[in-house]
């Protein structure tokens, strides 16, 4: 059942939550800038018409940007120096006009087009981290901040579209003109030309020397920016207990800290950044200056005509100008790429664990899936040298209900992550019907199974719509009769809209009692074949208790169910008890025969009824 993903929040293997979290080492790969932008080109050359036009449209402006200075040489030299021509420089004049408008309507056209491929494409690129998220495993989000997986899905690929949209057709323009320029210049005037063409081998060294820095820079800067969306979201989401542990403080000091470190990070990655606009724009007017001298010079020894200066000059503007122009985009590119390369390791994560290639269905040939479960010598662990389970062996008949208990951090949870498949065990076997669960098709798996945990969580929508989440396809009279099951009827019906009653992420307008009644109509509903109960009722007061205890009796009924439970009275008619501590059964029996034992079981009955005594008194 779906629902059991979505609302389990288990932390193992040193996954973070809370202040101090944020101040873990984030390891990082080398990174492939090529590779990178290949990447992100793939993405682009699926929309190869519109691609192609655009590109076509863009070689089409360049070419008319560049043939009007050549005009103003035919003017100057043989309209208006050797010969005045009115008739004719009027007719050129207007084809000059002429060109540049022509330009400038295809230049709108060809941005409007690059906006549109460029939406699409990162469409597609959302949806396929989107998706990427929905087929990563648990552990992935129990060990990283959802802050950072936030920015990365939000913040990075915005940042990509904005970037291609505006950078794309400049730098592709910037490419073309700097070539056809060049050609032209040197069969005017090779002289020139090479004077002209002296400041390419100093604008790319130091595009080099500074491409290294900043896109480290970067990288930093959008690490901790993924950092602080994390405390941020933490701190909205966690407000209640924030406050309620007078934790302000801390949180603001966390945020203050990562603040500071981000403001550091985009000062230096901006500097950096910042060093080619400057620098170019001095290159580039030293440039024009020499290259103004020397035609100059020429022109007095009668070598270069007024015309050809003109348009070298006009030509050297050109030149120099897509070179500001990436010096200026060098910064956003950056940026963009280091945010490509945090959103394609997303992609690159291993999916969830893989099913068979002959994953068979967990129903019988009569379509039926009877609910036996037996788990044999089973270990398992988060993190390599920390055993959690050690050799546990579990037998439970179609229909039995069995019980486990025990302190926390004794593995009770992680067999529910197991008998999920949301984690993979290291050795032992995990059997359902006799299949077992790595051999079956996990939807089939995943469907077999309730979950309902003690943090129950709801989706934005309403009501019916959080019930009908375990049977997407149920009419409203199952949706009712599933509540009216789980005893959550009287209190939706008490609602001003009823089923239709909106409700929050996180249901943050309900109590924890309705908020798992809820779970439990969705469990209901979803009829699954085996039931996992997770301590589904050790935060709610006694009166709610007995409620949800009616409710998932009625759940109960003709289901294999494992239930996991702090309060020992909720699990004394259990068929078996297992009693589990560092990772090991070591108890098993009905709870009388636990009692008359006197062991670990018996202990803890007697403290935790001590304790209920006590709290109510």
């Amino acid at each position: 059942m779906k629902q059991g993903k979505q609302e389990i929040k288990q932390i193992p293997g040193g996954g973070h939550r809370g202040p101090s979290s944020h101040f873990q080492k984030v390891i990082e790969k080398p990174k492939d800038t090529k590779q990178t932008i290949l990447r992100l080109w793939a993405y682009l050359k699926a929309f190869k018409f519109q691609l192609t036009l655009t590109l076509g449209l863009v070689l089409i402006s360049t070419i008319l940007n560049i043939i009007n200075p050549y005009l103003m040489k035919i003017a100057l030299d043989d309209y208006i120096i050797s010969s005045y021509n009115r008739p004719a420089l009027l007719h050129l004049v207007m084809i000059m006009i002429a060109i540049y408008l022509i330009a400038s309507v295809i230049s709108l056209f060809q941005q409007w087009m690059m906006v549109t491929v460029t939406q699409k494409a990162i469409r597609n690129l959302r949806a396929d981290v989107f998706r990427q998220f929905q087929n990563l495993p648990v552990r992935f989000f129990d060990s990283r901040s959802s802050g950072d997986l936030m920015s990365r899905i939000s913040n990075d690929i915005e940042n990509i579209s904005n970037t291609i949209s505006s950078s794309f057709i400049e730098l592709f323009s910037g490419v073309l003109s700097i070539a056809a320029v060049t050609v032209i210049m040197i069969s005017i005037n090779w002289q020139l030309a090479l004077i002209c063409l002296s400041i390419l081998p100093l604008v790319m060294l130091l595009t080099r020397k500074l491409a290294k820095h900043t896109r480290k820079g970067f990288r930093e800067q959008q690490k901790h920016l993924g950092t602080l969306n994390g405390i941020i979201e933490e701190s909205i989401s966690g407000q209640r207990v924030v406050q309620a542990f007078v934790k302000e403080n801390e949180y603001i000091n966390n945020f203050s800290d990562i603040n500071v470190k981000l403001q550091k990070a985009s000062r230096n990655a901006n500097i950096s950044a910042g060093f080619m606009g400057p620098i170019m724009n001095m290159m580039n007017n030293l440039n024009y200056a020499v290259t103004a001298f020397s035609g100059g010079v020429l022109a007095t020894f009668g070598l270069v005509s007024i015309g050809t200066i003109a348009a070298f000059l006009t030509y050297t503007k050109q030149f120099s100008r897509p070179l500001n122009q990436m010096a200026q985009l060098y910064n956003t590119i950056q940026s963009a790429i280091a945010g490509a390369e945090r959103v394609f390791e997303i992609l690159d994560e291993k999916s969830e664990i893989e099913e068979a290639v002959d994953a068979q269905p967990l129903a019988d040939k009569e379509g039926i899936i009877h609910g036996r479960v037996e788990i044999k010598d089973l270990h398992f662990r988060y993190k390599k040298d920390i055993p959690i389970l050690k050799g546990i062996s579990i037998n439970a008949n179609a229909g039995q209900t069995i019980a486990i208990v025990g302190p926390t951090g004794a593995g009770k949870t992680t067999i529910v992550n197991l008998l999920t498949r949301f984690y993979d065990y290291q050795s032992g076997s995990i059997k359902i019907d006799g299949k077992e669960i790595r051999t079956l098709k996990k939807d089939e798996l995943r469907k077999s199974l309730g979950i309902v945990l003690q943090d129950t969580f709801l989706f934005s929508g309403t009501i019916k719509e959080n019930i009908r989440y375990g049977k997407l396809e149920a009419d409203d009279d199952e949706i009712m009769n599933a509540a009216k099951l789980a005893n959550a009827h009287q209190f939706i019906h008490r609602m001003p809209l009823g089923y239709n009653s909106e409700v929050f992420e996180g249901g943050s307008k309900l109590s924890e009692g309705q908020k798992q009644l809820l779970a439990i109509a969705r469990a209901i509903l979803s009829d699954p074949a085996i039931l996992i109960l997770d301590e589904a009722t050790s935060s709610v007061d006694t009166r709610t208790e007995i409620h949800i205890q009616e409710a998932m009796l009625k759940l109960m009924e003709g289901r294999t169910s494992f239930v996991i439970a702090h309060r020992l009275s909720t699990i004394k008619n259990a068929d078996l008890i297992l009693v589990m501590k560092e990772g090991m059964i070591v108890e098993q029996g009905t709870h009388h025969q636990l009692i008359e034992n006197k062991g670990d079981y018996f202990e803890m009955h007697n403290n935790r009824f001590s304790s209920e005594l006590q709290g109510a008194k």
